[in-house]
């Protein structure tokens, strides 16, 4: 089993102008200090408007500064909204090419449709019609990264005429594709779709053993691949803070988890939200026992329940992989036995300390990681071993169905589509005119009155 860190960039109130400056810098700090100590995947979200709860808004922009602070650490999209009123599959497919380039192959492609009214709303994508607006936007995406030329589209959501796309991605046939998962349908539409799995959940081991078991049996049974290779594999979440006495990693990190639960449940759930007024914090504070965030619930739960399964409407308080590194390490043991091949931990939540999230990942780098790192090669060996006739089937049931290329068609710079169509003269200029400019531009001259052909 691997392990990753995640990051919302939580920024609960009251906050300065300085604050988010600090939030990124601490980040940054905090991954390459992972890189260093072997903790294999870095997520990072995408969300807008979601004050508090995730600032998060430019993944693209903090995964590529963080290409240049580290050296083995995947880099992963967790997630992409890939609904073309968030983001222009182009443009999705020309900054995870970038990306992937920087970080010389190390990026992970997710994507996700997003269920918040404020980013719905906001980008005025309607919720009946997200999850086909999502795939439509991740199908173009792909055939962007991997058509060389890309034959063009005309969908429901967007158009794009045949064009090349570059950059073209450092892996091939491109980066591994995951998509966000939050309930078991979305689980088992993963797995039909040969995408790897990112349960946002807070699952606990006994039920992504379930899961597990669900997703594996409907991709050997179903799968037809969205992309051009299959990614097998499941990551969950859990809260993490590691310190040899139990009371004070509770008093790092118990408090911050619960208000990774209480927010997202604010914004996905329960609450009601005034842009730039009010103040997610002062709620948590004053009404967390009553949505379920009590941490005593959470300290006294005999198998350390996570809880936040928002979307089930179970919002148990957290625990999670909060304890000391004995605790720690019997509670991962779980996951990896449930077969679950990554595991995710949120710490840059709700107040936790920048120095509390660095001690807590020495502890975790140095004490817990080498024993299960030292497990990973055979396992993924016999993982790799199980899937790869599951895998094969699952190709052979995939249909390319990209459009061919358009009989002679090219793209014709603007003056000359003007000149061809014998409308140079609406425009003040003719084809030997066209020529002449050409000539010259060779030669770097350039007429200052020459507007449209300048």
């Amino acid at each position: 089993m691997k392990f990753g860190i995640f990051y919302e960039h939580q920024l609960p109130r009251p906050w300065d102008t300085a604050s988010e400056y600090q939030l990124l810098q601490d980040a940054l700090d905090q991954v390459e200090l992972a890189d260093k100590l072997g903790i294999q995947y870095l997520w990072e979200v995408e969300h807008h408007f979601l004050e508090e709860y995730s600032h998060s808004s430019a993944p693209e922009v903090f995964l590529a500064a963080a290409s240049q602070r580290t050296k083995n650490i995947r880099l992963g999209h967790g997630i992409i909204q890939t609904a073309p009123g968030y983001n222009h599959p182009v443009r999705t497919a020309e900054r995870v090419a970038t990306l992937d380039l920087l970080s010389g192959g190390r990026v992970e492609f997710g994507s996700g449709e997003s269920s918040s009214e404020a980013e719905l709303g906001g980008f005025a994508i309607p919720v009946e019609t997200k999850r086909e607006a999502w795939l439509e936007g991740l199908e173009v995406a792909i055939r962007c990264l991997t058509e060389d030329p890309f034959t063009g589209h005309d969908g429901t959501f967007c158009s794009v005429p045949p064009r090349n796309v570059v950059p073209k991605p450092m892996q091939t046939p491109h980066p591994p594709l995951w998509v966000a998962c939050s309930r078991r349908d979305t689980i088992l539409m993963a797995a039909e779709k040969g995408l790897g799995a990112l349960t946002f959940a807070f699952i606990d081991p006994e039920e992504a053993q379930q899961w597990v078991q669900d997703y594996t049996q409907v991709m050997a049974e179903s799968c037809v691949p969205v992309g051009k290779a299959v990614n097998p594999q499941i990551a969950c979440v859990t809260p993490m803070m590691c310190h040899p006495d139990e009371a004070r990693a509770i008093e790092m990190g118990l408090e911050g988890g619960n208000f990774f639960g209480y927010s997202l449940a604010h914004y996905y759930v329960f609450g009601e939200h005034v842009p730039g007024q009010t103040d997610v914090w002062s709620e948590f504070q004053q009404k967390r026992s009553e949505h379920g965030y009590d941490p005593a619930v959470a300290v006294a739960s005999e198998r350390e329940t996570l809880g936040a399964k928002i979307a089930e409407g179970d919002t148990s308080g957290l625990r999670g992989a909060v304890g000391t590194p004995d605790q720690i390490r019997e509670f991962l043991r779980r996951y990896e036995q449930a077969g679950v091949d990554q595991l995710i931990f949120v710490m840059q939540a709700g107040r936790n300390r920048h120095e509390d999230i660095c001690e807590s990942l020495e502890r975790f780098g140095t004490e817990i990681l080498p024993e299960f790192a030292e497990r990973d090669a055979a396992t993924e060996k016999a993982r790799d071993a199980k899937w790869a006739p599951i895998v094969e089937a699952a190709m052979a049931r995939r249909v390319d169905d990209a459009p061919p290329m358009p009989a002679g068609f090219s793209m014709k710079a603007l003056p000359k589509q003007i000149v061809d169509a014998g409308m140079g003269k609406e425009f003040g200029f003719e084809k030997e005119q066209l020529e002449d400019l050409a000539r010259r531009q060779a030669l770097g001259q350039r007429d200052p009155d020459a507007g449209i052909l300048g």
